[in-house]
């Protein structure tokens, strides 16, 4: 990844619905430029889906929890690119400390709860994780 693949990203990170056209005029580039770099991310599964991101207070009774992983070995970026395509992590945190990474999970129940961390679970290159899930925030 160059810098223009970086910028591309985060791009799409504030805005996932900007148009080919719109990216490649912020990034001084051609469309086709645009293009051929979303489908070599695609294909490489750096770029692995779209979501939307919805306010922390849009579905106040979403069960949330967080998930401390580690990684085994040197598979941090696999890791990362399964668990960002996971439509139960609504955020993913690198981290210092006990865990490599720190994931926000989010679930309407705690049966998609339990999917979402099997699911997870499963992914090649993880070790180990704890959950814990989110009673209240205070400030």
């Amino acid at each position: 990844m160059d810098d223009i693949d970086r910028q591309l990203i985060s791009l799409l990170r504030q805005d996932a619905r900007l148009t080919v056209a719109l990216l490649a005029q912020k990034l001084g580039v051609s469309r086709g430029t645009v293009t051929n770099r979303l489908r070599k991310l695609e294909d490489e599964q750096v770029i692995v889906g779209y979501t939307v991101k919805l306010r922390p207070d849009a579905q106040p009774n979403q069960i949330r929890a967080w998930m401390g992983v580690v990684v085994e070995g040197n598979q941090t970026r696999l890791v990362i690119a399964s668990l960002l395509g996971e439509p139960g992590v609504a955020a993913l945190h690198d981290t210092n400390g006990r865990w490599d990474l720190l994931a926000e999970i989010r679930a309407d129940t705690m049966a998609e709860l339990s999917q979402v961390l099997e699911r997870i679970r499963l992914i090649k290159g993880i070790r180990s994780t704890e959950t814990n899930i989110h009673l209240a925030t205070y400030r």
